[in-house]
């Protein structure tokens, strides 16, 4: 197994400072060519922060709730990864092509690596934040399961590597506070991960006025049912076991593994929570974003 890993495992590669895998990073010359359209909604994350979830009610709304027509394809079809290169699979930009107007598009990418015509035709975004401690625990874990990413090493290594900004798509920090810049000056929908698992409703009402569309309570209460964590961690379309195991091991651990707020707790020991808050107050000194670290 561990030969299996090193062969398909890959080296981070920096590109204007920010660290990604490499087949991701290779993508983003023919990238910068893409054109947005006025029309296009972008689903922008730091890895692990709900992007799934929120691609999926998303596709949900844009389907009028039709059940069936989320079950079309795999929600990396469905909803096209911008940066996503794999051997074996088509790229964001093959997919792209044949996505049909008004399109859903997501990425993980910091701004300094976005498409610049997303910000030139001022695509309207719905970016979701998630508190950094679940984030590096989920990631943690992404990593293991992911075998595109480098070896993680242990939790501890792991966890100063996240701190530092050395994982892929660099440092959450930088990611969460650029983007809550951003919605100062460009239509950007700023949500929290921990709102929507408090009350997914009152959220998915907030993304339906963002993107000009209205459903009725019943389509709304379905919606929120078949995005829940239960539901769509046995949807096969949104769970990525339709992903070859060499790619996405769900052996090691499930893409969709608790889906919690507060599962920091189990991994952070004493030592690590008192190293990573003060590191936490320097990075964040400024910024008026708060996050919620249980519920």
């Amino acid at each position: 197994m561990e030969l299996v890993q090193d062969t398909v495992r890959q080296p981070l590669v920096y590109v204007k400072g920010v660290p990604l895998i490499k087949c991701f990073a290779d993508t983003l010359g023919p990238l910068q060519s893409f054109q947005a359209r006025p029309d296009d909604l972008l689903i922008s994350t730091y890895p692990k922060s709900g992007t799934t979830w929120v691609s999926e009610i998303l596709d949900m709304i844009y389907q009028g709730g039709d059940l069936e027509k989320c079950r079309r394809d795999p929600i990396l079809i469905r909803v096209p990864f911008l940066e996503f290169s794999m051997p074996g699979y088509p790229t964001g930009m093959e997919v792209l092509r044949s996505t049909p107007a008004p399109r859903l598009l997501k990425t993980h990418l910091p701004l300094a690596l976005l498409p610049q015509s997303l910000l030139d035709q001022k695509v309207k975004v719905v970016y979701v934040a998630r508190n950094a401690k679940d984030v590096a625990v989920s990631y943690y874990h992404f990593y293991r399961m992911a075998k595109v990413h480098p070896d993680p090493g242990t939790w501890d290594s792991f966890l100063e590597k996240f701190m530092a900004g050395e994982v892929s798509y660099g440092s959450w920090y930088q990611h969460v506070r650029e983007w809550w810049e951003l919605s100062r000056t460009h239509p950007v929908l700023y949500l929290f991960y921990e709102d929507i698992q408090e009350n997914p409703k009152r959220e998915i009402q907030k993304i339906l006025k963002f993107v000009g569309r209205s459903l009725s309570e019943e389509t709304v209460d379905q919606i929120v049912k078949h995005t829940s964590f239960k539901e769509m961690k046995k949807n096969p379309m949104v769970n990525y076991t339709t992903m070859s195991a060499d790619v996405m091991d769900c052996s090691v651990s499930e893409f969709m593994r608790k889906g919690i707020t507060g599962d920091w707790k189990t991994m952070f020991t004493v030592a690590q929570n008192e190293r990573f808050d003060p590191h936490y107050a320097e990075k964040m000194a400024g910024c008026d974003l708060n996050f919620s670290l249980e519920l």
